[in-house]
């Protein structure tokens, strides 16, 4: 709705306004705070912007022809409405699109467990692909990137390795890689040059602070034991890798990144909260996941959302039918176009399940 646009509009003056006050300024919290709603705000309104100005236009083509006159003057109207009318429409749906309500998760940081599934070596070769690849797309976008537990096998690949990412709406723009990657290649061990079809399953949990989730203490069994480094060597001579029990629910997390006991049960807490905190969620929303199934948001782990042809040098997201040849570009992180492809079909499932806001001219 226009109504709707003018409002954002004039909470995006209010919130330029409120990034120049002495006050906000020395406040580092509401600074990162306001700076964030002015970037989500400025892209809406400047396609309000311009949708004011197409509409005006077309308008004012329209109001030529509906007045009749001068016959060159109609015919220029007629191509001028002809050329505008879909870029119009184009900017209407870009704005609809935006002003879909947000995930609040988005903007959290995020957990990514990855495991390797069917396939034996070869499959924790790929999950080490995997791996690779998420840690190069988060250094693309600046993020920080932690290796918190891993599982490596003789060959250099993971049986499984947990990793955390911080940064801008990393939730956000990873919670679609959750299911199972599937990738068709010769593996190294194949002396007969036959392709292999291998497995791995990811998994994207959003950070989660203390207050959102409760966890009796009561409830926990704390394990320690030594950390392990590449090729099942011992790095550390004390027990400095933590693991977590969590009783009622079975949950078991663990953590050997750093060499301090504290800091390794204090990450491994934080898993733990993320993980406690999908179970709340996914029983939360049990009951309205059959009245709306989402083919982006399914969160099933069982679901084969990707696969990796390399003698093809192709990928294919399943979901959204998307096929890429540069599979090689890819799998060195550069993921942006498959995760805008994502983000923008979640948009319009949600628009025509009628989540989302129309605009009225």
């Amino acid at each position: 709705m226009l109504e709707k646009l003018e409002k954002i509009k004039e909470r995006y003056l209010e919130v330029t306004r409120l990034l120049s006050d002495p006050a906000v300024i020395s406040n580092q919290e509401r600074n990162k705070e306001l700076g964030k709603e002015f970037r989500e705000l400025a892209e809406i309104v400047k396609g309000y912007e311009e949708y004011r100005k197409l509409l005006t236009s077309v308008r004012g083509s329209k109001e030529i022809l509906e007045e009749g006159g001068d016959a060159e003057l109609k015919s220029l109207a007629e191509l001028e409405l002809a050329e505008l009318q879909p870029k119009l429409l184009a900017v209407e749906d870009r704005l609809k699109q935006l002003l879909v309500p947000k995930d609040p998760n988005d903007s959290k940081d995020t957990i990514i467990e990855i495991r390797g599934g069917t396939g034996g070596e070869e499959a924790a070769l790929f999950a080490s692909d995997l791996y690779r690849m998420y840690t190069r797309f988060a250094e693309r976008k600046g993020w920080k990137v932690e290796t918190l537990d891993w599982n490596e096998t003789e060959k250099g690949g993971f049986k499984e390795v947990v990793l955390s990412v911080e940064g801008e709406d990393a939730y956000g723009m990873m919670k679609f890689e959750s299911g199972v990657h599937r990738v068709q290649r010769v593996p190294e061990t194949e002396s007969q040059g036959r392709v292999h079809t291998s497995a791995a399953s990811v998994v994207v949990l959003p950070t989660v602070e203390d207050v959102e989730i409760e966890i009796n203490p009561a409830d926990l069994q704390f394990d320690t034991y030594r950390a392990g480094g590449k090729g099942g060597q011992n790095v550390n001579k004390v027990e400095t890798a933590v693991r977590i029990t969590h009783k009622p629910s079975g949950v078991i997390v663990a953590c050997q990144q750093e060499r301090s006991q504290f800091q390794n049960r204090e990450r491994a807490m934080k898993m733990l909260r993320a993980k406690l905190y999908e179970i709340k969620l996914n029983e939360q929303t049990a009951g309205t996941a059959a009245q709306r199934k989402s083919m982006i948001k399914s969160g099933d782990r069982s679901d084969k959302i990707r696969t990796y042809n390399y003698p093809q040098n192709r990928v294919t997201d399943h979901r959204i039918g998307l096929t890429l040849y540069n599979l090689s570009e890819i799998i060195d992180g550069k993921l942006d176009e498959i995760v805008e492809q994502l983000r923008l079909a979640d948009r319009a499932e949600k628009l025509k399940s009628g989540t989302g806001v129309g605009v009225s001219s």
